[in-house]
């Protein structure tokens, strides 16, 4: 099953933190935020990784495609092409990654229409956002999407209220999706989707399309949009505080998404 993963946007919050680069790239302890969460995905088998480009898209690219450079010790000698000698390993061998380019100024509904293709047979697939990491238990989110048989699942959190709030039935149906709540007491969307291919119905080509809205009113309404329930730990980086806080979590050894 692949994973997809939305790291396309501008991230405005957060330029005062880097602002050359795309927040996906946002180090955390030394590696980019994009990578922890693909690197939580693989602690669980999942590492067919499906990226959603947009803006500067080419450090997200050149970061992937120089992976050995990056992560390893290494001799070279000037002038012979083929003389580099790597002198470790790395345990990220083997996974597969797509970059796609789906705008520059494409929205997240249609970001995913845009890499229907690279889906390929699978009858369903995982979407999660470039900028946040928690400890989702992948495991139970795949079991529980697989039992229920909705188009739809998503990860409800606990976090601060400036976030898609959930109103939620007793049988984990989502009843109401409010993206910009003025107040925010339930859970909110915090990502960790799993889809079934149905949901491509539901999108379509235009730039503007915003998957937390319309798509996923129209989920609600045809009673196909669950909820995980995740009393864990999650966190968002939008801000430089939220940068800050991950960095000292991940510097203390104490970041609960770390699984590695």
């Amino acid at each position: 099953m692949k994973t997809v993963i939305l790291c396309g946007g501008y991230g405005t919050r957060i330029r005062d933190v880097a602002e050359n680069i795309p927040k996906p790239m946002v180090p955390i302890g030394g590696y980019p935020i994009l990578w922890h969460i693909m690197k939580y995905y693989s602690t669980f088998g999942y590492d067919d990784f499906v990226l959603c480009l947009g803006y500067k898209s080419e450090v997200i690219k050149d970061f992937f495609f120089n992976y050995e450079i990056h992560s390893s010790d290494f001799t070279l000698k000037l002038g012979e092409k083929d003389s580099l000698v790597r002198h470790n390993s790395h345990s990220e061998e083997g996974w597969t990654i797509t970059m796609a380019e789906t705008g520059l100024n494409a929205m997240t509904g249609a970001r995913l229409k845009r890499i229907e293709n690279y889906i390929g047979n699978d009858d369903y697939f995982m979407l999660t956002y470039g900028d946040g990491v928690g400890n989702v238990d992948i495991r139970k989110l795949v079991e529980f999407h697989q039992s229920h048989g909705k188009i739809a699942t998503l990860t409800g959190v606990y976090p601060p209220g400036r976030f898609g709030e959930l109103v939620v039935g007793n049988d984990n149906h989502v009843l109401g999706f409010n993206e910009k709540p003025q107040v925010s007491g339930g859970r909110i969307n915090g990502g960790f989707f799993i889809f079934n291919r149905a949901v491509f119905s539901y999108l379509n080509d235009d730039e503007n399309l915003v998957l937390e809205q319309e798509p996923m009113k129209k989920l609600v309404e045809d009673g196909q949009l669950m909820v995980f329930e995740h009393d864990g730990f999650w966190q968002p980086m939008d801000t430089s505080r939220e940068y800050s806080l991950l960095n000292q979590l991940y510097n203390d050894k104490k970041a609960p998404w770390v699984k590695w």
